[in-house]
């Protein structure tokens, strides 16, 4: 059997967590991530009949039961996953109950996974049942989007347009535009279901005053999709107490879309 340590999922998360602390949008245990594994590429890595120790999910998730993820944990903080990752990461399987979670590796302090893993697990379902090649779920707390948060119209159309209008990447990568929540409490349930309703429709969804969720295909997608809003958001902040004499137009978004083919949301434009 292979040697967990030098699997490419560690690794991924390895890279992942380090960089997103690196750019301070993980800051003390804030954040967390999960991502969906192939069950035979873990089996390489793992023996799947031993299991460590069950953990309550605190969410009944029976579709995904037998499905593996490996998940960041709670009170973990992302600068530590590298030189610790046996610690601050865990590989979980959803039992057939939906509701227990099966240790196969990690957490070995005696922790557990992230607090938010029934927001995680909760638009994970929401994603592969619009896309079922999706694999990640990403949370941060990236400066910009959230202190765009503080003085933007929240409303997703305004939201999404002025990130549009402000970066010509902007819908090229995200054509579907940004979800945005009123404030909730975390660590919930009910900031979860509410997540992930935005999640059938975005791949992108603000908390405000929070931070932001992305999910993806791969960590990259993911990580990309977070990235290309926190930049736009920063040129938000420098320019937007100026004059604004150039932006991009509707007319010009349309040809952008045109030019890409891009199904975008034609209702975010006038």
């Amino acid at each position: 059997m292979k040697d967990i340590f030098t699997a490419p999922f560690v690794e991924e998360m390895k890279q992942t967590t380090a960089n997103m602390y690196r750019l301070g949008w993980d800051e003390r245990n804030g954040g967390n991530i999960s991502m969906l594994l192939d069950a035979r590429e873990v089996a390489e890595y793992l023996d799947l009949t031993r299991v460590v120790r069950t953990i309550p999910t605190g969410f009944e998730a029976k579709a995904l039961a037998g499905k593996i993820f490996i998940v960041t944990g709670t009170g973990k903080y992302f600068k530590n996953v590298t030189p610790d990752p046996e610690n601050n990461l865990g590989i979980i399987r959803i039992a057939e109950d939906g509701v227990t979670a099966e240790l196969l590796w990690g957490f070995a302090d005696g922790s557990r996974f992230t607090s938010e893993l029934p927001a995680h697990l909760m638009s994970h379902i929401a994603r592969l049942s619009v896309d079922p090649e999706n694999r990640v779920i990403m949370h941060s707390h990236p400066t910009n989007t959230l202190a765009m948060t503080y003085v933007h119209d929240l409303s997703e159309r305004a939201f999404t347009r002025t990130l549009w209008q402000l970066n010509t990447e902007c819908i090229v990568v995200f054509p579907d535009g940004v979800g945005v929540l009123p404030w909730m409490v975390c660590g919930t349930n009910e900031i979860g279901e509410a997540t992930a309703e935005k999640m059938k429709e975005f791949r992108l969804v603000v908390w405000p005053v929070h931070g932001i969720y992305g999910a993806g295909r791969t960590m990259d997608e993911a990580f990309g999709l977070i990235e290309t809003v926190e930049k736009t958001a920063m040129t938000y902040l420098l320019a937007s107490h100026l004059p604004i004499i150039n932006k991009i137009s509707d007319d010009q978004l349309k040809a952008l879309a045109k030019r890409f083919a891009l199904d975008y949301r034609k209702e975010f434009l006038d």
